[in-house]
């Protein structure tokens, strides 16, 4: 008895025991629609896929550059919908090409512009993941960011999801006989598999799973397979939670001391700085690597054509 009491200690109190938390975020909404979805198609099906699956609310970084006419009735569909507007900067600039005083004014005039939507939160994400390639432009944001209450919305799971999305247009464009379940199931596999990487490097630094932020992009697929990759990670044990909790966890206070030309999220960060210097990017943020499998797993499909694959 002794023996089985201190095996149920262990395992309540070991990491990989724990529940693995996930809260989901879309980049650049609202994003050029002129492929498979309209800009409103696209919204009322990413709409419907995150009630249908009951994923809690989530939140739509954007770019206010893009708030014409159909991109406000878009970001008012999500904001209606309960999710979060949140500023990605008014021109998605790059803070690498752009001195610091510019870069304050863009996300000053998003965050002025962005203010109409009942759901704005002050959460800010750097465009590219760019923090400052120097320690003026690293320090003068954080700077800006504290003195004005936003939050530092980082990520801790990073992917090439623009990157599917630009293959499966292309194929659409050319009307290419496409099998839409494979297209599925190639996406899926892709996401899960560097989520779980990712996951991975976090309990070899940090000792346990995080509450984990996924990026991924206001676009077509994202519309289309939300609901199949939320079913996939809830049948491998993670619990969806929404992105304002995920922000609750300790890792949220760690900053990196050095800067980063091209930053790796949290967790990159955070196995950088325990001495990991190689494998900070999963191997399916390589186009490359991404194209050979798609060309493989969805263009070497039965050909059944895309609108009449079935959803």
């Amino acid at each position: 008895m002794k023996s089985l009491l201190v095996l149920l200690l262990l395992v309540s109190i070991n990491p990989l025991s724990q529940a693995k938390e996930i809260a989901i975020t879309f980049d650049d909404s609202p994003r050029m629609a002129k492929g498979y979805f309209s800009g409103p198609e696209r919204a009322k099906k990413l709409i419907a896929e995150l009630k249908k699956h009951k994923v809690p609310k989530v939140v739509f970084f954007s770019n206010s550059g893009k708030l014409d006419a159909e991109g406000i009735r878009r970001l008012e569909a999500y904001s209606q919908a309960g999710h979060i507007i949140a500023n990605h900067t008014h021109d998605h600039l790059d803070f690498n090409t752009t001195n610091l005083k510019d870069y304050i004014h863009n996300v000053s005039l998003a965050d002025e512009k962005l203010k109409q939507f009942k759901t704005f939160k002050k959460l800010f994400r750097y465009p590219y993941l760019r923090e400052g390639d120097s320690l003026e432009k690293r320090d003068g944001m954080r700077k800006w960011l504290e003195e004005h209450d936003y939050i530092n919305a980082y990520i801790t799971l990073n992917n090439y999801d623009w990157y599917l999305e630009s293959l499966f247009q292309s194929a659409f464009k050319k009307d290419t006989q496409l099998d839409l379940k494979r297209m599925r199931n190639f996406y899926v596999s892709v996401m899960v598999e560097s989520i779980e990487y990712y996951d991975e490097m976090a309990q070899t630094h940090l000792g346990r799973s995080p509450k984990h932020i996924l990026l991924l992009h206001e676009m077509d697929i994202s519309a289309l397979f939300i609901g199949d990759l939320v079913s996939e990670l809830r049948s491998k044990g993670w619990k969806i939670i929404s992105t304002e909790e995920a922000y609750t966890d300790k890792i949220a206070e760690y900053q990196s001391q050095r800067t980063f030309r091209y930053n790796p999220g949290k967790i990159g960060e955070i196995a950088h700085s325990k001495g990991q210097k190689k494998g900070l990017w999963h191997k399916s943020l390589d186009e490359k690597y991404l194209k050979t499998r798609f060309n493989q797993e969805v263009l070497n499909s039965n050909k059944i054509h895309l609108k009449g694959s079935g959803e």
